[in-house]
């Protein structure tokens, strides 16, 4: 793997990662990372013809977390390259096939765009967790998950990548995140059945009545490793709808 990082902060992290990645996985475009100074960015992704650009913010980068990060976003590229259907699917085709003469409130459209970004993370993670220890990982999520439903984002927040389990704007999505930081830690059996974690995701689901946090995790957790595009269709189809129901009234703009 060439990766080049660009900006004042060690690039120790970022080799580090791809020297892990490499035992087992490879991309083969150049990464290019590129740090940025908005310190409430995390990581995301971009793709293009001759490169990848790993985007993370001068905290994130020079954090504990920077090479479990970009690890995270090295196995991103990897499924980009190999046409994995959860990082070829566009939503605009599942919100049309949940969603059939609907009208639901805009931001909660735009929400919907997490559970896709948390199907990706499930997939990608399979490689990360594949190459790396978990420890970092849960006490990341944890200390995520715990700063979410102890804070209560603004309304507009709009989801991120990244992890971005505390960009909550309802307390659902922060249910449903916290479905999504128990399948992905259940899925690759690092997590004990006595930790914090599950006292944070019982606080979520608690202020969240609408939404089946059980029912989310599972669907999380049991995503197929290798689904055609029919299966994965119908998986996200089932995560859109229930988390539209799941909003009982619909304020504001909404669309159809």
């Amino acid at each position: 793997m060439d990766v080049r990082v660009h900006g004042s902060v060690p690039a120790g992290p970022f080799l580090g990662a791809r020297d892990l990645f490499e035992h087992q996985y490879d991309v083969e475009k150049p990464v290019h990372v590129r740090i940025r100074e908005d310190p409430d960015e995390r990581t995301w992704a971009g793709h293009y013809d001759d490169r990848h650009v790993l985007n993370i913010s001068q905290r994130a980068a020079t954090s504990v977390m920077a090479r479990e990060l970009a690890l995270h976003e090295y196995a991103h590229m990897a499924r980009y390259e190999a046409d994995h259907v959860s990082h070829t699917m566009g939503l605009s085709e599942i919100l049309f096939l949940a969603l059939p003469g609907r009208r639901v409130e805009r931001r909660v459209l735009q929400q919907c765009e997490q559970l896709a970004n948390h199907a990706k993370d499930i997939y990608a993670d399979d490689i990360t967790l594949d190459v790396a220890p978990t420890d970092r990982l849960l006490t990341f999520l944890e200390s995520q998950l715990a700063t979410a439903v102890a804070e209560r984002p603004p309304a507009d927040t709009e989801p991120a990548g990244g992890y971005r389990l505390t960009a909550a704007a309802d307390p659902e999505l922060t249910a449903v995140n916290a479905a999504f930081a128990l399948a992905l830690l259940e899925r690759h059996d690092a997590v004990p059945a006595d930790h914090r974690i599950y006292e944070f995701a019982d606080l979520a689901d608690a202020d969240a009545p609408g939404v089946d946090v059980a029912w989310f995790k599972e669907r999380f957790r049991t995503l197929a490793d290798d689904p055609d595009e029919s299966a994965h269709r119908h998986a996200l189809v089932d995560l859109v709808r229930a988390y539209v129901d799941a909003h009982e009234t619909t304020t504001g703009p909404a669309a159809d």
